[in-house]
């Protein structure tokens, strides 16, 4: 398995492409990039997932789908937010593509597979209400739910403080030390460095 980032938008997303097989899976296109199409120039495209529906999370998606024509999935409760993306770019200054719809709803419990990677869909809500995580062999892909050092805004429409403290602490917090989260902003991080020193998530 390789994993390529891709830092995009002027809100510094992280853009992640899984590859295994000759095949690949892209998480958060925030926006396409020379790079980003660059990278999945020698593979088949099999997925694109956000992680929840943001518009610096998900403003590549028309451009991804129109050149890769690969599905779109998303949580179901993340259509409204998907549909507003026009309206969130408006509220941050910025010019937004639209989404096109999602080909397919992703919950907790199904499963990602990208050659011989198969990565389980956990719903971690409290950021917004339909974000999900993907979690394979010894890391997860946490969107916003957690950063290094730091947590998800819930100030946004639809975020939920508290919720977003229980999905940290009964989705991540139980995993090993060692497991890598990569966030959707800033660097790569363990589940036992936050533990150990992140001031949000002190008592959980």
């Amino acid at each position: 398995m390789e994993i390529l980032t891709f830092t995009v938008t002027p809100f510094f997303v992280n853009c992640y492409v899984v590859k295994s097989g000759g095949e690949a899976v892209v998480i958060d296109p925030g926006d396409v990039s020379h790079d980003l199409s660059r990278a999945l120039g020698d593979v088949s495209v099999r997925m694109i997932v956000n992680t929840h529906c943001h518009c610096d999370h998900c403003g590549g998606n028309a451009a991804l789908v129109r050149d890769t024509h690969a599905p779109l999935a998303i949580h179901e409760e993340e259509l409204p937010l998907l549909q507003a993306m026009e309206a969130q770019g408006q509220m941050f200054g910025v010019t937004v593509t639209p989404s096109p719809m999602p080909d397919q709803y992703l919950k907790e419990g199904d499963t990602v597979k990208v050659g011989s990677v198969e990565m389980d869909v956990v719903h971690a809500p409290g950021h917004s209400p339909g974000h999900i995580m993907l979690a394979g062999e010894g890391l997860v892909f946490v969107g916003d739910v957690v950063f290094a050092g730091s947590i998800g805004r819930t100030d946004l429409p639809g975020g939920n403080h508290h919720q977003l403290l229980e999905s940290i602490r009964a989705k991540l917090l139980d995993l090993p030390d060692r497991t890598v989260l990569y966030p959707g902003h800033g660097p790569a991080t363990t589940v036992g460095e936050e533990r150990r020193h992140n001031p949000f998530l002190i008592g959980l």
